[in-house]
């Protein structure tokens, strides 16, 4: 089946084959990308803000997939509290002066009234920046081992 795959992949484009296995990126992904992009300053997805996002997002995709009885992805189609429940977040970002993150936000939440996206949790985040996180995590794990390992020598 993969074998196949790649050749449609490779005729119908990359960018098709992504979109329809991982879906439409979301605009915290694109932030993210253009930050890493431009260079200048370091990326704002640290090692602490990837493993915050793998803490949310591993019960999150397992309690939308079905694994007990709420599913969260639901109220992001009406989502009245998950709005109000930005302000307090954008408000410890900005006391946190955390201006990048507060720009993400912007952002996001001026994507989801645009009408760009139907669900506010595909604004925020999506599988694609949840992988790039746990690489993120799992490649500070591994530079920490090989300095311990080198501090032991």
């Amino acid at each position: 089946m993969g074998s196949i795959a790649i050749p449609v992949a490779l005729g119908a484009g990359v960018a098709s084959f992504m979109h329809g296995v991982i879906g439409t990126p979301s605009l915290t992904l694109l932030a993210l990308a253009i930050c890493q992009l431009a260079g200048g300053t370091a990326s704002p997805l640290s090692y602490r803000a990837a493993r915050t996002l793998l803490t949310f997002a591993v019960p999150f995709y397992a309690m939308a997939l079905g694994v007990g009885p709420f599913d969260p992805f639901a109220l992001g189609y009406q989502p009245l509290l998950m709005l109000v429940a930005s302000m307090p977040l954008a408000a410890m970002l900005w006391w946190r002066r955390l201006d990048y993150w507060l720009l993400i936000l912007a952002l996001d939440l001026a994507g989801y009234a645009s009408g760009l996206f139907a669900n506010l949790w595909d604004v925020l985040f999506d599988p694609l920046l949840v992988l790039v996180a746990l690489a993120s995590v799992v490649r500070q794990h591994l530079q920490s081992i090989r300095s311990a390992r080198s501090i032991a020598r």
